[in-house]
Formats: C-alpha cells, sequence, structure tokens
C-alpha cells in the first residue's frame, strides 16, 4: 500500500531543456568539460561550494566567459512550469491520502531562478509535506544515502513508497532499496496521469 509518494522536480513538474546550457556555452567557445568542472558541479548540487565558487571556477577556465554570461548559460536549462500541474499537486495535498516529498538535486542558482520566473512557486512548495533540495541536505542522487535519509526521516518503509524520477540512475537506486519506482519519460508521460500510469499500485 502505497504511503508515502516522492517526487523529483526538474521535468516531472518544471520543464527542463538539459543540453540548454552546454548550447550556451558552446556560443562562447566553451566545447567540452574537464572532469574537475563536472566535479565542481556535483559539489554545487550538495551545497559544497557557493554559486560565487562555481561562477569563478568555471571563469578561471574559462576566462571568455562574463559573469552574467555564465548565470544565463547555468539558467538556460529551465524552462516553464505549466500550472497544471501545480493544480495537480494541490489537489493531492488537499486530499491528504498520501505523505508528498519533493526531492530534487538542484542549485542555489536554479532556485533562485525558478522563484523569479514562477509566480506560484511557494504555493507550490506548501503542497508538499516536505521539501527536499540537494544543495540544502548536502545530498544528491542517485547516491543510497538521500534515499535513505528520507525514509528515516519520515519513519517510511521501501514498499510503501512511490518514487517518480525523469533519471533512470535515479530510479534504479530506488528500486534496489526497495521503493515502487515511475521512471517518467517526459516527452511523452506526464505526472499528472498518475493514477492511470500506475494504477496498480494504487
Amino acid at each position: 500500500m502505497i504511503k508515502a509518494i516522492i517526487f523529483d522536480f526538474g521535468d516531472v513538474f518544471i520543464n527542463l531543456d538539459k543540453e540548454g546550457t552546454k548550447r550556451k556555452l558552446s556560443e562562447m567557445n566553451v566545447k567540452d568539460l574537464p572532469e574537475s568542472i563536472s566535479a565542481k558541479n556535483r559539489e554545487y548540487e550538495q551545497g559544497f561550494v557557493t554559486s560565487d565558487e562555481i561562477s569563478e571556477h568555471y571563469r578561471t577556465q574559462f576566462p571568455q566567459i562574463e559573469k552574467e554570461d555564465f548565470l544565463n548559460s547555468w539558467n538556460s536549462m529551465i524552462l516553464e512550469f505549466p500550472e497544471y500541474r501545480l493544480k495537480f499537486i494541490q489537489k493531492l495535498s488537499e486530499e491528504k491520502d498520501y505523505k508528498l516529498i519533493l526531492l530534487s538535486n538542484t542549485n542555489e542558482n536554479h532556485i533562485e531562478h525558478i522563484k523569479t520566473k514562477v509566480p506560484f512557486y511557494e504555493d507550490f512548495k506548501k503542497c508538499f509535506d516536505a521539501f527536499y533540495l540537494s544543495h540544502e541536505i548536502g545530498m544528491r542522487k542517485p547516491n543510497p544515502d538521500i534515499f535513505e535519509f528520507v525514509l528515516d526521516a519520515h519513519d517510511l518503509e521501501p514498499g510503501n513508497c512511490l518514487f517518480i524520477d525523469d533519471t533512470r540512475e535515479n530510479t534504479e537506486t530506488a528500486s534496489r532499496l526497495g521503493l515502487h519506482t515511475w521512471n517518467i519519460e517526459p516527452t511523452h508521460e506526464d505526472v499528472i496521469d498518475l493514477f492511470t500510469t500506475k494504477k496498480d499500485l494504487f
């Protein structure tokens, strides 16, 4: 029996263009990112480096990038948040049939950008019993510790949880830990269809 639904944020509620940043950087003649940059990105997602430090790291590696250009390219992957998805999660919240938890790999720059871009961000946030952002809790998916943290914090059994995420390695980790999963495909699936797509669980 499902008692808790754990949602990802990007490409579940808010649409993403995951290649957007890469395209913007390529326009500034940044073609390939070294592993040191990828490692720094992961650290930034866990709050281990600041927004100024991630910007400085990129601009040290690629001096042609201006600070404002870096921020614009970084945030270019964030697209629209369809309001019908807000209505979906608001209805779920009002019904109180399930514990609702958001669990997102993100970073300070993206969240600050979303706050300015999405006028109902705070209304969205209020729908959840818990709202976990990787840079605020020092953990990121797909590491098992972030799932164990959520389960322990809310005294949940894995078999009573459904985890929804668009990234397969994240759902694979959750599945190995015993959670039910939906590896949502944002090109042709939508979270609002949850109770028809995963009707076998409900």
